[in-house]
């Protein structure tokens, strides 16, 4: 059974095996560097529907097809499905697993909650309480930029910090028989804020939130930065990578020769012009799904913390002149 260790974490003594996954993504994302690594890349960007919320939903639906046919798992031995996604009372999520008819958790720890499913997830089946579960986690371009800042056709000129919402949707399964990989503990993360308001740099208010994570990690796990194959952040794009290193380095934590960030590496900044990089829940989602993974797979990676990051903003909260408070949640992942 799971163990509390430490203030915010736990350790897993029977550790949930990370058994498939699956990344679906749009255009833009496939042409990026990591284009080829992806299950499915998108060329239209409504995927044949009517409004961009109904195309975010059918890239969650074809995530999960994909994750449980790369894994010959049928839909009915999944016994709950933990999803999430930006969208105002998760309708992406609703709509995309509808016809799955599994049991479905929503989440929402905004670009963070693949982290967040997956903790649970993990949670579930050490416990016993499920020997398949899915973590998913989906966002589109559109879609969040008609929920969360200007009409596209506003043609807005878009600051240096401000990150590219990905177009995209990860899926995991996570069960009780042998996979490539297991989640051998969690640490979960507390809403920081630091009372940054400006919306536009998501990097600068999540930073904190990761290193405040990443340095309750260490301390309850009793490691360092040198333990560990990979540090990878969720979407703190350039900006917020900066701060990241700054705050843990006051304390101590040097983890600059390890860190990787699935928002930078998601796009070719100067060639696809997306500023500090990527953002969104399908970010993480897919980063994992298809190059973290492939790396576990080889035995590239040996020992990964995975911490997606969130900004835990609404558009009534922002319209209201409140700050952005961030949110990270860290899973240690090792390769079997």
């Amino acid at each position: 059974m799971g163990r509390m260790i430490g203030k915010q974490s736990l350790v897993f003594d029977k550790p949930p095996y990370i058994i498939e996954g699956a990344s679906i993504v749009g255009q833009k994302e496939g042409e990026g560097p990591l284009g080829k690594l992806f299950d499915v890349v998108e060329q239209n960007p409504m995927l044949g529907q009517d409004s961009w919320e109904k195309a975010e939903s059918l890239l969650q639906k074809e995530a999960i097809q994909k994750v449980l046919f790369k894994s010959n798992i049928n839909k009915e031995d999944i016994r709950y499905i933990f999803a999430g996604d930006l969208l105002g009372q998760l309708i992406a999520s609703t709509f995309g697993i509808l016809e799955f008819e599994i049991p479905f958790f929503g989440l929402y720890g905004a670009c963070s909650t693949i982290g967040e499913a997956l903790g649970i997830a993990a949670i579930t089946v050490e416990g016993g309480n499920a020997d398949n579960v899915i973590a998913i986690a989906s966002s589109h371009f559109a879609s969040a930029e008609r929920q969360f800042r200007f009409p596209l056709a506003y043609g807005n000129q878009r600051p240096y910090a401000a990150t590219w919402t990905v177009t995209g949707a990860g899926a995991v399964i996570i069960g009780t028989k042998k996979g490539f990989a297991k989640i051998t503990g969690i640490t979960t993360g507390k809403i920081v804020d630091y009372g940054v308001k400006d919306a536009q740099n998501m990097g600068a208010c999540m930073a904190p939130a990761a290193a405040d994570v990443i340095y309750r990690h260490f301390k309850d796990f009793g490691t360092t930065p040198q333990d560990y194959d990979k540090i990878i952040t969720g979407d703190l794009g350039v900006v917020g990578k900066t701060i990241l290193f700054d705050l843990l380095n006051e304390k101590g934590y040097d983890i600059s020769k390890v860190h990787m960030d699935c928002g930078i590496e998601m796009f070719d900044a100067g060639m696809q012009d997306t500023h500090a990089g990527g953002s969104g829940c399908g970010c993480a989602a897919t980063v994992l799904t298809s190059y973290v993974f492939k790396q576990l797979r080889k035995g590239a990676y040996k020992k990964i913390l995975f911490i997606p990051t969130g900004a835990l903003m609404s558009p009534v909260s922002f319209n209201e002149g409140n700050s952005v408070p961030g949110i990270a949640h860290l899973v240690q992942i090792e390769s079997c």
